[in-house]
């Protein structure tokens, strides 16, 4: 059902991008209803508009707080032209019809972002905003909602075609739009007030966007999906679209990489299905990735690598020479970036400094599970020695150093290092042996010697086997949680194997 455009409220916060919209509507002679601030852009643009507060008899009160709320407003958008009930009180009442009504929203979420004062953040609560998108997306039968500046160049395409006129599936696309964008602004809404309050987990409430269909999913035969908004993170400087498994291993790599602080080492990771392969400190970040490398060169082929120093020349060429996904870096300096950018599909991206949420969310069964990102990383201050040998002063470095590597790796994990270089590591196994005796076989097959290293475990030991295999293979040193009802088995085998152990009493699974 084709319906004209005779009248149009229009009341934005964001002016850009309006003019072409101003320019139709003013071409077909389109009554406009606006105020403040819109009003006067409008005028400017030698447009004719009737202020609202002549239409409603009122004045804007409480510091613009109310403008809108009003029934002749709100009568003009809700009453059904096909309704001769509805024709007849609004003839009575002299409540002219509103076909288009065009507004955006204050900025709540920038606002909160900005890490404004509350009474700020308040105030960009919008009332009258809301309520019109809702009004006019309630009867899309007979009104065409704008809710959006990213839709005014799509609307005046629309409007161009159709001598200034809609359908009802136009109509009824937009005014999803519009309770796409109310329900993401209530939800921001919500998500701000409730936090620190028993309301904060009585419901879970996620709104993201925008979109970004992927090539696929885990597998080709599965569609795939990101919400949210990558650019706030990275630049992608070169190569091919990210696909779902490059995100899930750029993310266990961001996550990874926030463990080694900026201002310290030059550290690199190389991470293959979300565990790191290879993951180093040095002086230099050549030095790092090289000894990076050589930790697992097979498990790197086709892998995704991160650092956090800029990426130099030097650097550049020796990273050229390994087939990657994915190089995430702080910067990458003028000369590194051609070398780099070689491979056609190579995927260079500049990391941003950006806040990460402070839950994790998974779906799950029928319904989704909600935790806390496990921030917690434990050093020297946390250790508690618990064998007749304390570790030395590089042995702390280097539990420190395993510590976080486990703590992003699946379990059960084991993980073998020195100060600053991970030797191995045994991923995802089914039993803490295991997962040694994997760690152990990976470290000698790449000619690393194990005698003097260090061991960290995710959880504890239930019995003294993991001890005493590492001691054989010459692990001096073993950082764990405890917690185990035979925690002093552990701790006696290394007693008799000279070894030291420390504890932190904080378990880091990741499942």
């Amino acid at each position: 059902m084709s319906q004209p455009i005779r009248s149009a409220l229009v009341s934005v916060y964001y002016k850009d991008r309006l003019e072409p919209l101003v320019a139709l509507l003013k071409q077909h002679g389109v009554t406009i209803y606006s105020t403040g601030g819109t009003q006067q852009f409008i005028e400017e643009q030698g447009a004719e508009v009737m202020a609202v507060e002549s239409l409603t008899g009122f004045p804007a009160v409480f510091g613009g707080r109310v403008k809108t709320l009003h029934p002749k407003v709100f009568g003009g958008i809700l009453q059904r032209r096909h309704e001769a009930g509805d024709q007849q009180e609004a003839s009575q009442h002299q409540i002219p019809p509103i076909d288009l009504v065009i507004v955006d929203l204050y900025p709540f979420e920038e606002t909160v972002a900005s890490g404004a004062a509350e009474a700020d953040v308040i105030e960009k609560i919008d009332i009258g905003g809301i309520s019109l998108l809702r009004a006019a997306a309630k009867n899309f039968r007979d009104v065409l909602v704008v809710s959006s500046r990213d839709q005014y160049a799509a609307v005046t395409e629309l409007l161009t075609q159709k001598n200034c006129a809609t359908d009802l599936d136009d109509r009824r696309h937009y005014a999803a739009a519009a309770f796409e964008a109310t329900s993401h602004y209530d939800t921001q809404i919500f998500r701000y007030m409730a936090q620190g309050t028993e309301l904060s987990a009585a419901a879970l409430k996620v709104s993201e966007k925008p979109a970004t269909a992927l090539r696929y999913g885990e597998n080709p035969h599965q569609a795939g999906t990101f919400y949210g908004d990558l650019n706030a993170l990275f630049d992608q400087l070169h190569g091919k679209q990210l696909s779902y498994n490059n995100l899930v291993d750029v993310d266990a790599a961001v996550l990874l990489m926030q463990e080694f602080d900026a201002q310290g080492p030059a550290a690199c990771a190389i991470l293959k299905h979300t565990n790191a392969c290879g993951i180093a400190q040095a002086d230099t970040l050549h030095t790092a990735y090289l000894n990076a490398l050589s930790c697992d060169p097979v498990s790197a082929f086709g892998g995704v690598i991160i650092v956090n120093k800029p990426v130099d020349a030097a650097t550049a060429e020796e990273l050229n020479k390994l087939f990657f996904e994915v190089l995430i870096a702080p910067e990458f300096e003028a000369d590194a970036l051609p070398i780099l950018q070689s491979k056609k599909n190579r995927i260079l991206l500049r990391q941003k400094p950006v806040q990460f949420p402070a839950k994790q969310i998974k779906t799950l069964l029928n319904g989704v599970i909600e935790q806390d990102f496990d921030r917690q990383v434990e050093g020297a201050a946390e250790f508690r020695t618990v064998t007749e040998s304390a570790p030395t002063t590089d042995e702390v470095a280097a539990l420190e150093f395993a510590l976080k590597v486990c703590k992003h790796t699946k379990s059960n994990t084991i993980v073998l290092a020195r100060a600053g270089q991970l030797l191995a590591s045994g991923v995802g196994q089914t039993s803490r042996v295991d997962a040694l005796r994997q760690a152990i076989e990976k470290a000698r097959s790449f000619g690393f010697e194990l005698q003097g290293a260090v061991m960290a475990s995710d959880a504890f030991f239930p019995f003294p086997d993991c001890v005493e295999i590492a001691g054989e293979a010459g692990i001096r040193a073993v950082v764990q949680p405890g917690g185990s009802i035979k925690d002093q088995d552990s701790i006696d085998a290394c007693n008799r194997l000279g070894m030291a152990m420390v504890l932190t009493g904080v378990r880091h699974f990741k499942h």
